[in-house]
């Protein structure tokens, strides 16, 4: 009875047929149309990641590419197809739950390291083979990663801009956000957003190098930089944006039907002028960039949230990097008011934990609660709280 209840809780490939728990999702289909598509592109090896193109920590649904090809839903995993095997990497966080997610067309490899995909990428694909990637989905260091691995291999690693698993997936993908984005009310922001572009551009000015724009990717800082918010992912108040910030422009790639009309009348108050906000759509942003690059001009980026994708389209010595953009350097920094408002937000947090561990000592004893039934309890205990938009993180609850 031991053996049969642990079976029912991860797959076992061993047997024939093969036992899969009820958790695990068939992926035949889904890696069969990906390895046609991948024929038609002359691919011998696609690499799937978990992130999305601003290399954020958690995703929306219409960027979990990895979930849907695998059915492994944890925040963190590469995936590798070639035309007869699959390959999922994680780390040991989510090992259980890959057993109990993955089908038998998929092996486990227990490690993150890239040389270890890099060394499964060469016994898998023939001499001669290309490896492929959507050039939007990595980041510049994992780019590099990928091409150091294979350097030297007579594997190529081609770079490929329409995104094969978007192709397989089709109309079942998850459609793009439509919400609202709005603005930070007055009294939640430290400064507005015209002094917080005025420091950047001090920066700019007194930089040893001059550069003439900033490019911003990673989705906090253009909701930083103009006291903006949006819901477009789980537990974070940010939306699908770029920047682009020179000394006289200023440009945001948006889908500008979901602004507000107050979050709009912000961003153009002073048009036009330096401090005129150019609304451009989100897809432009390579294109804009690209005719950008070809001016007698220095881009200065984070290369911590800048996909090689958009990086790749600059010529090397008009580039300026930093692990991370002045504007995310600037975000790090609170002024007087931010540590207010943040000291004041752990003081309501502190009030909801505090009638938490009341209830908990009045519901335990009487065998009235799980971990479950806990976390919903605290969630709705601090939505009670003024000024609350929901949690940062699903609540992470544990007993015993």
């Amino acid at each position: 009875p031991q053996a049969a209840s642990a079976r029912t809780d991860v797959r076992d490939c061993s047997t024939d047929p093969p036992y899969l728990p009820p958790t695990a999702t068939n992926t035949t289909a889904r890696l069969a149309a990906l390895r046609d598509t991948m024929r038609a592109h002359g691919v011998h090896a696609y690499i799937v990641p978990s992130t999305d193109a601003h290399m954020s920590e958690y995703i929306a649904e219409r960027d979990a590419r990895l979930g849907w090809l695998t059915g492994f839903t944890g925040s963190a995993g590469t995936g590798v197809v070639t035309q007869d095997k699959a390959a999922l990497w994680t780390d040991s966080r989510y090992w259980t739950q890959a057993e109990r997610q993955l089908d038998c067309n998929w092996e486990l490899q227990r490690t993150t390291w890239i040389e270890s995909i890099g060394l499964w990428i060469l016994e898998a694909v023939p001499v001669g083979g290309r490896v492929s990637l959507d050039p939007f989905l990595f980041s510049i260091d994992t780019w590099n990663s990928y091409s150091q691995a294979l350097q030297g291999s007579g594997r190529t690693l081609v770079p490929i801009e329409t995104n094969l698993v978007d192709q397989v997936w089709g109309d079942e993908r998850p459609s793009s956000p439509s919400s609202t984005i709005y603005s930070l009310p007055e009294a939640f922001t430290g400064s507005s957003w015209q002094e917080k572009v005025a420091g950047i551009r001090q920066q700019m000015e007194q930089h040893i190098r001059r550069p003439t724009a900033v490019l911003l990717s990673g989705l906090e800082e253009t909701a930083w930089l103009f006291n903006l918010r949006g819901d477009d992912i789980p537990y974070n108040p940010v939306f699908y944006s770029y920047t682009l910030l020179t000394n006289t422009n200023i440009s945001l790639f948006v889908d500008k039907r979901r602004l507000s009309e107050a979050a709009r009348g912000s961003l153009q108050a002073d048009c036009p002028g330096p401090l005129c906000v150019e609304l451009q759509e989100y897809g432009q942003a390579r294109a804009h960039l690209h005719r950008y690059a070809q001016g007698n001009v220095t881009i200065w980026l984070g290369t911590e949230y800048t996909t090689y994708g958009l990086y790749g389209v600059i010529p090397q010595e008009k580039l300026l990097e930093d692990s991370y953009s002045p504007v995310m350097m600037a975000k790090a920094v609170k002024n007087a008011k931010e540590q207010e408002l943040l000291r004041a937000a752990h003081l309501r947090d502190a009030v909801a934990v505090i009638q938490y561990l009341l209830w908990l000592e009045k519901m335990v004893p009487q065998g009235q609660v799980d971990e479950f039934s806990g976390a919903q309890h605290i969630d709705m205990l601090r939505r009670a709280q003024e000024h609350s938009r929901g949690p940062s993180f699903q609540s992470i609850s544990a007993s015993g």
